[in-house]
């Protein structure tokens, strides 16, 4: 009986341990400035924290938001960061922002954050954007057209994009629920990763010739 009972308390542990690291913890403590020298440190959360009272302004400001961002590439978009490794004191308190800029039908593609909700306010232009649902929910995709001062969230692991449909430049910026949400280019992961996939095993699993796969594999 007590090792039944035993057996049940560690599952629900692990259980418990499970979720409570599904997303990034709640701080116990006021600051937590992160630092590169682990001398005399705390490691919080993946980064080494400095003393507490060693903060300063700089740790918790950055500028530069408000200049576009370079878009002369492929995808005709591009994102500025505000996570914590350009805002140190961001790190333990489970937020982050980011400035996407699009140039004319320029895209940030499908892609997903792993550790993060994504809410994004359109500030110039006109985007199409959507996510679609997990397999448990027929993929459904989940789409509108939003133009200046509209919101939109992207909930957390779910694959979604932006479209810039209109003929003028467009911006959005986005909060996350982690200092550092990461990102999966959904095309980059799976036709660029390294060492490749096999081709032959991607050409039965998208329904696509061998060849294509591997012209493919060649872009990314």
């Amino acid at each position: 009986m007590r090792n039944v009972q035993f057996l049940t308390g560690f599952a629900l542990l692990i259980l418990a341990s499970s979720l409570a690291s599904a997303f990034d913890p709640s701080p116990l403590q006021d600051i937590c400035v992160a630092i590169d020298e682990p001398k005399n440190a705390v490691f919080v959360n993946g980064k080494f924290c400095k003393d507490p009272k060693l903060a300063r302004t700089g740790d918790f400001f950055l500028s530069g938001l408000d200049k576009p961002g370079n878009t002369a590439n492929r995808l005709g978009f591009s994102v500025k960061n505000a996570n914590v490794d350009q805002i140190p004191g961001l790190n333990t308190l489970g937020i982050s922002a980011v400035r996407i800029d699009y140039a004319p039908y320029g895209q940030n593609p499908p892609h997903t954050h792993p550790r993060a909700t994504e809410i994004l306010t359109v500030l110039e232009g006109t985007l199409y954007v959507g996510f679609v649902t997990s397999n448990q929910l027929n993929n459904t995709l989940i789409a509108k057209v939003l133009k200046k001062g509209d919101v939109f969230v992207f909930p957390i692991g779910l694959i979604h994009f932006q479209f810039n449909i209109g003929k003028t430049n467009a911006v959005a910026i986005a909060a996350l629920s982690s200092q550092n949400p990461g990102v999966i280019t959904v095309a980059n992961s799976v036709f660029g990763a390294n060492p490749p996939i096999n081709p032959d095993f991607l050409a039965k699993a998208f329904q696509l010739d061998v060849d294509a796969v591997k012209d493919l594999e060649a872009k990314f």
